[in-house]
């Protein structure tokens, strides 16, 4: 006779438990740490020597008439007061700000378009990046002496290509009117392969089947970049701004090697004019002051550059 056979028992999964964490001894955490900021001593030495102390020594400098083998004097903020009052002063930030604007309607967009150009090549693109990347490898000096003698208005490059095409020259850095176009685009010139290679890195981390919706609803290729393009790279170009902004409100090398300034004082950005009043007025008290000024202008966009990126760290 045959016996019931028993339902099976329900089997009981029991929770997986995660081993305890193994505790460190606090002897060995602090010798861990130690050999940690030992290879990190030799980087901590040349920032504090060459970043950290300059710049503090510059903030003291600002408040002090300062000459270079005398005894520093302290006055208070009548360097700032000084600075505030000169002609140049006016006119250097004025030559920066629009220096910064024509760069970010010019040297914005060109590398973003040049990219969705290399993103959408089929053939020969690791060429086309590496002639796209070549100026950045150029040191800036030697860049700017190629460009100068690109704008001279007598032999240059770009005046003959002018005359053969019948189409009226220019002045270009020789001109109070384009002097300061002309060095905007030597610095988009200068800067336009970092900037490609990272809009084309973010175009290549879009999804396909993004791309393939909107082809389907009927998106013709400026509605696919307007409503896929942009909003998938929103991040990326927010943060190329801010730091192009950062950059480009620094600009030194492209006045002095070019230019000089000039002419009538068209191209005096606020770095150059530091560089004036250290090295030609032998007022380093002015220059810090002048120096303290841009800084704390720098400050506000740097620390909206790390409030956005650490919101987006924290997002993802």
């Amino acid at each position: 006779m045959k016996t019931a056979e028993r339902p099976a028992e329900a089997v009981r999964v029991r929770p997986v438990q995660a081993p305890p964490r193994r505790k460190i001894p606090g002897r060995r955490r602090l010798a861990e740490q130690g050999r940690a900021y030992t290879f990190l001593l030799g980087g901590l030495i040349c920032f504090a020597l060459f970043s950290w102390y300059p710049a503090l020594r510059a903030i003291v400098i600002a408040f002090q008439k300062y000459t270079p083998g005398t005894d520093p004097e302290w006055v208070g903020t009548d360097n700032f007061t000084r600075v505030l009052k000169d002609p140049e002063f006016a006119d250097a930030w004025r030559n920066t700000l629009t220096f910064t604007v024509l760069a970010l309607l010019i040297g914005f967009a060109v590398p973003f378009v040049l990219a969705l150009v290399l993103n959408e090549l089929r053939h020969a693109k690791a060429f086309f990046r590496v002639v796209v990347y070549l100026p950045v490898m150029i040191p800036p000096v030697v860049s700017a002496l190629l460009w100068k003698w690109f704008y001279d208005p007598g032999a240059g490059l770009a005046n003959e290509a002018l005359r053969f095409l019948h189409l009226p020259t220019s002045n270009w850095s020789n001109g109070a009117d384009t002097a300061l176009v002309s060095l905007v685009l030597v610095a988009t010139w200068a800067n336009l392969g970092g900037t490609v290679l990272i809009y084309l890195a973010a175009l290549q981390s879009i999804p396909g089947e993004l791309y393939e919706a909107a082809e389907l609803d009927g998106a013709n290729l400026l509605q696919r970049v307007r409503h896929v393009t942009v909003p998938q790279t929103r991040f990326v170009i927010l943060m190329l701004m801010l730091l192009q902004i950062i950059a480009t409100m620094q600009v030194f090398t492209e006045p002095f090697v070019i230019t000089g300034g000039g002419p009538e004082n068209a191209t005096v950005t606020v770095l150059y004019l530091i560089y004036k009043y250290a090295f030609l007025y032998n007022d380093f008290g002015g220059a810090c002051a002048l120096s303290v000024m841009l800084l704390l202008l720098l400050g506000l966009f740097s620390a909206l550059y790390l409030r956005l990126t650490r919101s987006d760290g924290e997002d993802a």
